[in-house]
This record gives structure tokens, C-alpha cells and sequence, in this order.
């Protein structure tokens, strides 16, 4: 296990409601927040609030309870993110729909533009875990609902990925709406995405 503090993350963009304490944040999303860049929608939108860590560790994993009891509106979402700069990030949420089901999902913007993987889930779920590992400039999101067993959701590459990163938790809501996102249970520990079979090991 890493150490780390709530304290040590930096907010991007500060939201104009929230509460840090603890392992506990609280972000009270504002309308018409996001982030997209371009593609298929015509339009880039990057004022979602970001509160990360930076680090050089090229070999970690970081995990994440998310709750959002308050979701009710299409798009609200909070999750995981990587924000490096406005064109070039990564983010993982469960996007509400409508009171039958909910999209998620992750989010890979390279270069300005973005793409969306999402699978549908039962409008009944209002928590989840999230797992971001690292290794080097290739990146896993995993996703959870009881904290122990990871499901992959993406294996990505991120071209501004190597070197110095930031990374943690955000909260938005697209449309007009306004709900409460609570992140609990945040831990740094060594990278358990491990190296492919038959992969030659990784140089020291």
C-alpha cells in the first residue's frame, strides 16, 4: 500500500460545492458541466471539477468507491479520471439514463478527440468501485461492485501519458440537473495489472 492523503490531491477546477475530509470528498455537481472534446457530437465542453494526485510512478494502481444515491438526470456521472490538459484525458463513470438503466462506461480523449465505450446496468445501482492501473504510458480501467472482484474495462494507451501524471475522481452533470457524488475507500498500491503472459518483464 502507497501512502496518501486526501490532502495531498489538487483541485483543476474547484466546484462551488464540496467537502473534503478524511478518505472521504464530496463534490455537489453544477449544470451544464462536462468533459468531451469533439467527436460525433459536434461540440468540446471541459468544465467538469478534477481533484487529483500528480505522481512519476510508472507502476501503480488506484482504486475508488463511488456513490451517487442522487443521480437522476441523464449524463449525471462521477468516477475516475486522468486529467493531463483539455485534449488529452481518460475518465470512467456510470452515466444515468433514465429510471430503467444507466451507461458504464469510459471515456479515452487523445489529441482533442474523444471516443466512448459504455455497456448498459441496471438503474438500481448507485455505487461502484474503480480500479486505475498504470503501466508506463498504457493504462487499465477496472470496474467493481463490491470492491474486491475487478472487471476490465478498457486497455488503453495515452500519447501525453508517459512521464508525470495526474489522476483521481470527478463529478459533472451535462444537462440541467444538479446531484451529490460521495468518493470513499481511495488506495495507492503496487500496479495489479499485471504483465501479459509471455510478456518480457518490464525493465527496472
Amino acid at each position: 500500500m502507497m501512502k496518501f492523503s486526501t490532502s495531498d490531491f489538487r483541485w483543476t477546477r474547484e466546484p462551488a460545492s464540496f467537502s473534503v475530509s478524511g478518505d472521504r470528498v464530496e463534490i455537489v455537481t453544477k449544470p451544464h458541466t462536462d468533459l468531451w472534446q469533439r467527436t460525433y457530437y459536434h461540440f468540446r465542453n471541459d468544465n467538469a471539477p478534477v481533484l487529483q494526485l500528480e505522481t512519476e510512478e510508472k507502476y501503480f494502481s488506484f482504486a475508488v468507491k463511488t456513490s451517487f444515491e442522487e443521480s437522476h438526470h441523464r449524463f449525471d456521472q462521477c468516477g475516475i479520471v486522468m486529467y493531463l490538459d483539455s485534449e488529452n484525458w481518460l475518465k470512467a463513470s456510470v452515466e444515468y439514463e433514465n429510471e430503467r438503466f444507466q451507461h458504464l462506461g469510459s471515456v479515452v480523449t487523445n489529441h482533442g478527440y474523444s471516443d466512448w465505450a459504455t455497456t448498459a446496468i441496471d438503474a438500481k445501482v448507485k455505487s461502484m468501485w474503480y480500479r486505475f492501473s498504470r503501466r508506463e504510458d498504457d493504462y487499465c480501467v477496472e470496474c467493481s461492485t463490491d470492491g474486491v472482484h475487478f472487471s476490465q474495462m478498457r486497455v488503453c494507451h495515452m500519447w501525453k501519458g508517459d512521464g508525470r501524471i495526474r489522476f483521481g475522481i470527478y463529478a459533472c452533470s451535462p444537462e440541467e440537473s444538479s446531484f451529490r457524488a460521495v468518493f470513499t475507500d481511495m488506495a495507492m498500491t503496487e500496479c495489479k495489472w499485471l504483465a501479459h503472459d509471455g510478456q518480457q518483464p518490464d525493465e527496472a
